[in-house]
C-alpha cells in the first residue's frame, strides 16, 4: 500500500451552466514532503466548510486502480493524479479491504479512516458532465476519508502501513453500500455504530436508521 501522488489545491472559480461555482475540487500533484495538520494538508483548502473538510474529512485518498476504468467510461486517454479531488492517489489501498476505524502510519503522520466519500454536484462541475455525480455514486469507488490522529509529513512514494485494525471491521465499501441502502443489515448497522471514529454526520444518519428499524 503506497502513495502514488500527493495532491493539493486552493478553492477556485469554475463556470458551470452559465454560473460561476467556487470549488476546492481541483487538486494538483506536488513534489516533496507535505505537512499534515489537524484539518488538511498544508496548501490545500475547501470552498464550503459547511459540508467539506473538517476533522472527519481532513485527508481524502482515492485508489489509482480505478483510473483505467474511469478513462474508459469517460472516453479519455488520460486522467491526471488528483482528478477526483483526492489528496492521496494510492496503490493497493482499496475500499473493499480498508475498514472504518483502521489506523495507518504514512510518513511521520498517522491517519484514521472515518467514512467513504459521497460527493456533491461539484463533481459534475469538475468534469463538466451532468451525469458524473450519478456515475460516481453508482461506481462502488467512493475513495476513503481520514481524520488526522497524529500530525506529521508525508510524500509520494510513502508506504501506508496498518497500525491497528478496528475489531468491528466494516469495510469502506460496505459502509457506502449501507449508506446508499444497497444493503439492509441490522448487524452491520450495529457494528458500524460501535466504531468511535465513524464520521459524526454518518453516525447521525445511521442512528436514525437504527431507531427506525427498532420502531422507536
Amino acid at each position: 500500500m503506497r502513495i502514488l501522488s500527493v495532491n493539493v489545491g486552493l478553492p477556485r472559480d469554475l463556470e458551470w451552466q452559465g454560473k460561476i461555482v467556487r470549488t476546492g475540487f481541483i487538486k494538483e500533484p506536488v513534489n516533496g514532503p507535505v505537512r499534515v495538520v489537524r484539518y488538511q494538508l498544508e496548501g490545500d483548502g475547501q470552498a464550503d466548510l459547511r459540508v467539506h473538510g473538517g476533522a472527519d474529512k481532513a485527508v481524502y485518498a482515492y485508489p489509482g486502480e480505478h483510473y483505467a476504468d474511469w478513462q474508459s467510461r469517460l472516453n479519455v486517454d488520460d486522467l491526471p493524479a488528483g482528478a477526483f479531488g483526492e489528496n492521496l492517489t494510492t496503490s493497493g489501498f482499496m475500499e473493499s479491504e480498508v475498514c472504518i476505524g483502521d489506523r495507518y502510519a504514512v510518513g511521520s503522520a498517522e491517519l484514521v479512516v472515518t467514512q467513504p466519500r459521497t460527493p456533491c454536484f461539484k463533481l459534475n462541475v469538475r468534469f463538466q458532465r451532468e451525469d458524473m455525480l450519478e456515475m460516481f455514486l453508482n461506481s462502488d469507488t467512493s475513495g476513503i476519508y481520514f481524520t488526522v490522529h497524529k500530525e506529521g509529513q508525508l510524500a509520494a512514494g510513502d508506504e501506508l502501513r496498518l497500525l491497528e485494525r478496528h475489531p468491528d471491521c466494516v469495510t469502506v465499501r460496505d459502509a457506502m453500500r449501507l449508506k446508499m441502502k444497497q444493503i439492509e443489515d441490522a448487524d452491520l448497522l450495529e457494528r458500524i455504530l460501535s466504531i468511535e471514529s465513524l464520521a459524526q454526520s454518518w453516525r447521525a444518519d445511521f442512528e436514525k436508521r437504527r431507531a427506525k428499524l427498532r420502531g422507536e
